[in-house]
């Protein structure tokens, strides 16, 4: 995992993004540089958004996203079923998110293993006091940012279908794309797989 990636509050500005992150995709199949697609985005509306303060925000992620991926996985997220799309951009949101991919590996990993399909306000507050207790960072960010952190973590683990019911907090396995998977392994992203709950 990149343990050079410092913990950050990025995803309170960026959820999901899939259809964003295909936008940007289809850009840089063309040949565009960040510097082209971010004057694109803003110019043409690519993302139609009705506020434009909402793509100055959510642009930084996705491009980052869209950069973690290889040429393969860039165009199973293209061309493949939304399913596929999905995966690849749960991935992708890992990778560009130390503090989401460590709760997905350390607490919906660990539930998933031991067959405890709840994940309760308990699990996501005892996750988050972990974190500002080891790291001086997470320990400086207001309560608001770790509550609006806390439902994004949700929103995405709705989207994404490993939590059935945001109101009880019931959780599902993940089917992986045999595919996706099988990339992942071969590009050396065992942890990344495993985090998803394999």
């Amino acid at each position: 995992m990149s343990k050079e990636l410092l913990y950050s509050t990025s995803l309170t500005g960026a959820s999901f993004l899939l259809f964003e992150l295909k936008q940007v995709l289809r850009l840089k199949e063309q040949g565009l540089s960040d510097k082209e697609i971010r004057s694109k985005v803003f110019e043409e509306n690519y993302f139609q958004y009705k506020v434009q303060n909402s793509a100055k925000r959510s642009l930084p992620s996705v491009l980052r996203r869209a950069n973690t991926l290889d040429e393969t996985l860039r165009k199973m997220v293209l061309e493949e079923p939304l399913e596929v799309g999905k995966m690849i951009n749960l991935y992708a949101i890992m990778k560009t998110d130390r503090l989401f991919f460590e709760f997905m590996d350390e607490v919906i990993r660990e539930k998933l293993q031991a067959n405890d399909y709840l994940l309760e306000k308990k699990d996501m507050n005892t996750y988050f006091t972990y974190k500002s207790e080891q790291d001086e960072k997470v320990a400086s960010w207001t309560e608001k940012t770790v509550d609006k952190l806390k439902q994004v973590f949700m929103k995405l683990l709705f989207e994404i279908g490993i939590v059935k019911n945001k109101e009880t907090g019931e959780l599902s396995r993940l089917l992986i794309d045999e595919r996706v998977k099988e990339h992942l392994f071969f590009i050396g992203e065992h942890d990344y797989v495993r985090a998803m709950g394999e």
